[in-house]
């Protein structure tokens, strides 16, 4: 259902629509108010899975929700892991790749791969596996991990 809200601005009228968040299984997958809403992949960098878009912003967050919703349905899609869900240890394990991002080297991670507070607002698919030394720095720090 769609609400919609009237203003008045400069002496003129002015409508503005207001959907109600989606929530589906106690998550809240937000609105579609993206660019990128309704174009099958899941734009939102909460998630982790094959039908992520390879470039996400943070801007996306909650943004998305029918492509999102569509593909967690589908567990084409799952919620990124929390730090609670992420034992340091395990960062030995990670193939880090190489540093052939023009990002790498800036302090922080850049590799779609990784989520937390060390991961860059905008990442993309061909920093994926390109940014080792920062990301193995951050993982270890217990500032990343992995989604």
């Amino acid at each position: 259902m769609t609400r919609k809200y009237f203003y008045i601005l400069a002496g003129g009228l002015f409508a503005a629509a207001c959907a109600a968040p989606i929530v589906y299984g106690g998550i809240d997958f937000g609105v579609d108010s993206s660019q990128y809403a309704f174009d099958g992949e899941c734009d939102d960098p909460r998630f982790a899975g094959g039908g992520m878009a390879t470039n996400q912003d943070v801007d996306n967050i909650k943004r998305d929700a029918s492509d999102c919703l569509k593909l967690y349905q589908a567990q084409r899609i799952r919620l990124a892991r929390t730090r609670a869900q992420w034992d340091i240890s395990q960062c030995r394990r990670v193939s880090y790749g190489n540093n052939s991002s023009q990002w790498s080297r800036d302090g922080e991670c850049d590799d779609p791969r990784f989520t937390g507070p060390g991961v860059d607002e905008i990442l993309l698919g061909e920093d994926r596996m390109a940014d080792a030394a920062d990301c193995r720095a951050l993982c270890n720090s217990g500032a990343v991990w992995l989604k």
